[in-house]
């Protein structure tokens, strides 16, 4: 069974310095491939070595699979671990990890073709016996047309390879269909290089809950679910464990679906199921399968006391889960607030720049996630995360309120942040009252003076 004793970080920002500071606690040497605007980075000091994969612009230096490895059998490294985004998902890097004898923190290549193309994932929901949105695949206007009649409307187009929101449009009436399915292709070709796409039923009200899974080959563990509704353009804002106000007979099919999704694939690895609830209809349909750490994964560690990315190491490592799913018991509640540098009253608009002060003072119950520090420099080049606040309470309400406490004393200047948003989120009625739908959001930022 391999030990991996240095490990090479293909990634930046705040999931750099918390893989960083695992490995750390596991003895594993830390090598983080950094580029040449992160050279000065918080990963790159409390990393035992940083080195320069390339200019600032992701595309040459971030997205190199062959720079990213040449450089991790330069240093001496064992395993390379992606982190979330970039390359975390890309079936190239994990093949070439294993023709080069190196440990790739995350499923095989197999498990990635099988889950990263959207339509080969819903092929294998459906042999799972999980159900999905109503859709299919279309080329062109008229495949689309015809399948429009059959769903019906409003309807999203999605691109196959697609994430994070990218290619995605709602049509609404068939006249906006053919205008919309040009545009949802032309961005799915610039974004992915795959100009597919495909239909499905838009839920009018939905909830977005996904679960999180643990495999080491043979078994298959959940470690509870999380709800991801507060959303702004299919980003996810806020985030929190359990998800609120589910009738539990869901909450449990939910559970079970996502495990036998994984069983079905042959799944081994962290990985998390997306499921979207339907609530007129008290129903779930699946979404995707993240073949990865997610950003929110600290709500799921606060509420169960796992560390998953040690855990994520051991399975990649070859070891077996060291306890049985009557071992996961979930405590409490918990909440995530994304941080990012990003100005709301402007729509949004990235905020970069030199981080002047960056304060987070001890709270109960809070978890900070950053790679902030006084000095740090923001750049443009890449997403505009600056840290993650996660709170955890007794309750619900507990942890809402020590939330709202963190926010008011963390300290982030230089920059304008999203923190306002976050008070007005969680103070808002609707949110208090807990589970929110994917339009929450929406709705409540044109009360606030910003654009949904």
């Amino acid at each position: 069974m391999p030990t991996i004793k240095r490990l090479f970080i293909a990634n930046r920002g705040e999931i750099a310095v918390r893989i960083i500071r695992t490995a750390r606690a596991l003895g594993i040497e830390t090598v983080l491939g950094v580029s040449k605007a992160d050279r000065d980075s918080l990963g790159a000091r409390l990393a035992t070595r940083a080195v320069v994969l390339g200019p600032a612009p992701s595309k040459e230096s971030y997205l190199r699979v062959g720079t990213i490895v040449e450089a991790a059998k330069g240093t001496g490294c064992d395993a390379i671990h992606p982190g979330y985004g970039f390359l975390s998902e890309n079936r190239d890097l994990a093949q070439a990890c294993a023709e080069e004898g190196l440990i790739f923190i995350g499923p095989s290549p197999d498990n990635l073709s099988a889950v990263g193309d959207k339509l080969t994932a819903r092929t294998h929901a459906l042999a799972a016996g999980v159900p999905v949105v109503p859709g299919g695949t279309v080329e062109t206007p008229e495949d689309a047309s015809a399948l429009a009649e059959t769903i019906g409307f409003p309807l999203l187009i999605k691109a196959v390879a697609g994430g994070g929101g990218k290619g995605m449009k709602r049509v609404d009436d068939a006249a906006a269909l053919p205008a919309q399915l040009d545009l949802a292709m032309a961005e799915a070709e610039a974004a992915f290089g795959d100009a597919r796409v495909y239909l499905e039923r838009f839920v009018t009200v939905g909830r977005h809950v996904e679960v999180q899974i643990l495999s080491d080959g043979t078994a298959v563990l959940h470690a509870g679910e999380r709800d991801c509704s507060v959303q702004r353009r299919y980003q996810k804002v806020v985030e929190e464990a359990p998800a609120p106000d589910l009738p539990d007979a869901l909450r449990q099919g939910l559970l079970e679906a996502a495990v036998r999704y994984a069983r079905h694939i042959g799944y081994r690895s962290l990985g998390t199921v997306e499921f979207l609830v339907d609530v007129p209809r008290g129903e779930f349909y699946f979404l995707e399968m993240n073949a990865r750490v997610q950003v929110e994964h600290p709500v799921t560690e606060a509420i169960t006391g796992l560390d998953l990315i040690a855990l994520q190491i051991a399975i990649a490592e070859g070891r077996p889960l060291p306890f049985t799913q009557d071992d996961i018991r979930l405590s409490g509640h918990a909440v995530e607030c994304r941080l990012n540098a990003e100005d709301p009253a402007r729509d949004f608009m990235p905020s970069p720049g030199r981080v002047t002060q960056a304060w987070f003072p001890p709270v109960p119950g809070l978890r900070v996630d950053t790679h902030m520090q006084p000095g740090a420099m923001i750049p443009p080049y890449y997403d505009s995360m600056v840290a993650k606040l996660i709170t955890w309470g007794e309750t619900r309400d507990e942890a809402i309120a020590r939330m709202l406490t963190a926010l008011d004393v963390c300290v982030l200047e230089g920059v304008t942040t999203n923190a306002p948003l976050h008070r007005a989120i969680l103070s808002d009625p609707a949110f208090r009252a807990g589970g929110v739908d994917t339009n929450f959001l929406g709705a409540l930022l044109p009360t606030l003076g910003g654009r949904s």
